[in-house]
């Protein structure tokens, strides 16, 4: 821990930063908080710190923490300054979090859950879409592309397909209720066959590619453990998946089957197929995933065979990926799946709304631009100027007290935002003005342009350069549509 450490912000955030580190009180180091020279500490970069700061100011300090929005490479910082630079949170209330008062950053790298994607209709696509829907899938986190035959459909090129597969470095299953396709799959190489039961087991005898073991009745552990005898007598490597079945079609019987399964059999390799679940389900996916590979955590499963074919399971795969890194952590932690990531928080977020209204009113106070700011809290949205504070929950009623009738770009941003704050306050999410909302795993998170974060007085994103103006418009109009603060670097 740092002897003293130099909390950099600006103007308008100063005073918070003073109160959330008294609240901390008592601490194991020794502070000083630094205004930067700007109204906004979110707009702080890199090069403006390199030439603003003193070295009389941090003399004395071991370590230096900027706000978290801070664009620009604090390594680099850090070297030129011959100080550590490092990054806070994005939210000042999060400080704490930073200080021993939670466990250190999770380490999500690691995972026990093998994932098999499968590509359902995969007798109809060509060699070159296979190969780009196993990419997809991949760069999602999965481990095995699954090739889905299709019943009483030609599958001609199955034998290429695996090739191709393998010779882009991916391992491959195939999964068929036919068992000429699967001696098919066998002969080319495949790494696993989807499904072998006890009574198509003599198939297994023949090839080195690893057989999912099914009930050849359905429901029956009895069938399922006989097929894990035989291929215990063959000497060769099984996996086995009593089969998940969707809700009030046996759901529970079967969730019972893979404790019972796993209590018999400690060390078994067990798949489950989590698709009856979040395909044949009307609800958000991210949700069905977390609690899924919670209970694949407690009973120690070792694959996952997961699809995206509904619309609405779309991220099906990624999702899986985060729940199965989350649920290991926690369970290496010895402890709750909370705080480790918010990607499966799609619709909602634990700590929504930063500021209270009293906090806000006080802010709105110390405003003496005409630039408007807008901040989300537990009562609805507020928006506020040196004119005044306006609080609603529906962003059309704002519209009559804004002065933007001559500023069509002004209006047009003021809109965006708007929006973007009612969905925050309807869903309970973080709003914070100029950023988009977060969705988690939901989305691809935006590469922003890293030439750009670092060109000098740059602070907005591209596409909120779009959306604020032209180029015909003045610095000083743009400053007024898009800005929440002093723009200026002076």
């Amino acid at each position: 821990m740092a002897d003293k450490i130099l909390f950099l912000t600006g103007k308008l955030a100063e005073p918070s930063v003073h109160k959330v580190l008294q609240e901390m009180a008592p601490l194991p180091f020794e502070y000083r908080v630094h205004k930067l020279g700007l109204s906004v500490a979110a707009l702080m970069t890199d090069k403006m710190i390199a030439r603003r700061l003193k070295p009389e100011d941090y003399q004395d300090c071991s370590q230096i923490i900027v706000p978290g929005r801070c664009r620009g490479d604090l390594e680099a910082l850090s070297r030129e300054l011959g100080i550590s630079v490092i990054r806070g949170p994005e939210e000042i209330k999060d400080l704490p979090m930073q200080f021993g008062k939670q466990r250190k950053k999770p380490d999500l790298s690691r995972y026990q859950v093998n994932i098999f994607a499968e590509i359902v209709d995969a007798p109809e696509r060509s060699i070159d879409s296979l190969i780009q829907r196993a990419s997809y899938y991949r760069d999602n986190g999965a481990d095995v592309i699954d090739i889905g035959c299709l019943p009483q459909e030609e599958f001609p090129h199955l034998e290429e397909a695996i090739h191709s597969l393998h010779s882009e470095g991916f391992k491959v299953s195939v999964d068929s209720l036919s068992i000429p396709d699967l001696q098919r799959a066998s002969q080319a190489g495949a790494d696993y066959l989807l499904s072998l039961t006890e009574e198509t087991i003599d198939l297994a005898k023949d090839t080195d590619a690893v057989p999912v073991l099914v009930p050849a009745e359905p429901g029956s552990l009895a069938s399922l453990e006989r097929a894990m005898e035989a291929m215990d007598k063959i000497g060769k490597p099984w996996i086995a998946d009593p089969i998940l079945d969707p809700i009030h079609f046996g759901f529970t019987e079967s969730v019972v089957r893979y404790h019972t399964l796993r209590k018999k059999y400690p060390d078994a390799p067990i798949m489950m197929g989590v698709g009856n679940l979040t395909e044949l389900t009307d609800a958000d996916t991210s949700g069905i995933n977390a609690m899924l590979f919670g209970m694949i955590s407690e009973l120690d499963i070792n694959c996952v065979l997961a699809t995206e074919v509904s619309p609405h399971a779309r991220r099906a795969i990624r999702e899986a990926d985060v729940a199965r890194r989350m649920m290991f952590a926690a369970k290496q932690d010895n402890s709750l799946p909370r705080d480790f990531t918010s990607d499966l928080l799609i619709a909602h977020e634990r700590r929504p709304f930063t500021d209270t209204v009293d906090e806000i009113a006080e802010l709105a106070a110390n405003i003496k631009d005409p630039n408007y700011r807008i901040k989300v809290a537990r009562e609805g949205i507020f928006m506020f100027n040196r004119d005044g504070l306006v609080q609603d929950t529906d962003p059309f009623e704002f519209y009559p007290q804004l002065k933007v009738k001559d500023d069509p770009g002004h209006a047009f941003y003021l809109g965006v935002e708007l929006a973007r704050a009612e969905v925050a306050w309807q869903l309970g999410k973080r709003y914070v003005q100029d950023e988009d909302l977060q969705w988690g795993c939901a989305v691809e998170q935006e590469q922003e342009d890293l030439t750009q974060q670092k060109a000098e007085g740059t602070t907005m994103k591209k596409k909120k350069d779009r959306a604020c103006g032209t180029a015909e418009q003045t610095d000083n109009k743009k400053g007024r549509a898009c800005g929440t603060a002093d723009k200026s670097d002076t």
